[in-house]
């Protein structure tokens, strides 16, 4: 039976403690639940760490993912101190891999910084890492799950050894075709999740509900967007025409991993892209 979300709201609350598996859907949609993604480098305001809490704080969001550029690592420490004297989540942190300065030997300079910040701060937490496409277009396509489970598995062993997880995020291109990713975890046979944006996801809405079907134990992070066929690749959520029946395939299948939201924005204020992704799920007509 269809219901609008608001009334799935008032139903699944008044769910007992034996029946709370039904709550998750529309409990992970809630602002507490959501990851606030990509709220760093897209603001226009160019907040500080202390002025970007408050707007989580006013807001309702309780938790974020930190995306960074160079420019960022400088406040990188206090934003993470900040972050915890608020009581504010930091649910993830990026990683980026470039196609010439990271390599299996090293990484970046700016890479390195960023995971001994991470290392000091004592921030138990996730590690969403993807890779520029030219990477992987320096060896064959036959080699290149060799290729990123060596890498993968180097960065994983960092994360472990600070007490994180490592996720991989698609962001196009061969890496950032889920299947792909599978096949790197697999090969590796460890506890590396999967982080799916449907903001880079335009090319397989066709394939959608079977590919699902494929990475859905693997996924922790579904980030939303609103979702037309032709684009444009940023839109609020619910101002789209699939992303409904995405978030339901999700549901029908039993996913109970996190949601999060978009600030992905050039020149805006993050403030008015996050409320306007906040007020959209309530126009997603979903059915537990």
């Amino acid at each position: 039976m269809k219901a609008t979300y608001s009334i799935l709201l008032g139903f699944c609350l008044a769910c007992t403690a034996s029946t709370i598996g039904c709550q998750k859907p529309v409990e992970k949609l809630q602002p507490a639940e959501l990851i606030a993604w990509c709220i760093v480098p897209f603001d226009s305001l160019d907040r500080s760490p202390a002025e970007r809490m408050a707007m989580l704080k006013d807001l309702g969001l309780k938790r974020y993912a930190y995306d960074w550029r160079t420019k960022h690592l400088d406040t990188m420490a206090e934003e993470l101190r900040t972050a915890k004297e608020a009581g504010i989540e930091v649910s993830a942190v990026w990683l980026w891999i470039d196609d010439d300065e990271d390599t299996l030997d090293s990484l970046s300079a700016n890479n390195r910084r960023m995971l001994k910040i991470l290392k000091d701060s004592g921030l138990k937490t996730d590690i969403w890492v993807s890779f520029h496409e030219g990477f992987f277009k320096k060896v064959h396509r036959t080699a290149r799950v060799a290729l990123g489970s060596k890498m993968i598995g180097q960065i994983a062993d960092q994360a472990e050894a600070m007490g994180c997880r490592l996720a991989l995020y698609n962001h196009g291109d061969w890496f950032g075709d889920p299947l792909n990713q599978i096949a790197i975890i697999d090969k590796l046979n460890r506890d590396i999740g999967l982080i799916y944006n449907f903001h880079h996801a335009h090319d397989q809405l066709d394939g959608y509900p079977d590919l699902m079907k494929k990475i859905q134990p693997y996924l922790w992070v579904v980030n939303l967007n609103g979702m037309v066929p032709a684009g444009p690749k940023i839109m609020p959520i619910g101002s789209g025409t699939k992303e409904e029946g995405m978030v339901q395939t999700l549901i029908d299948l039993g996913y109970d991993g996190d949601f999060g939201i978009l600030g992905h924005v050039e020149e805006a204020d993050v403030h008015r892209i996050l409320d306007a992704n906040l007020k959209g799920p309530s126009n997603l007509n979903l059915s537990n």
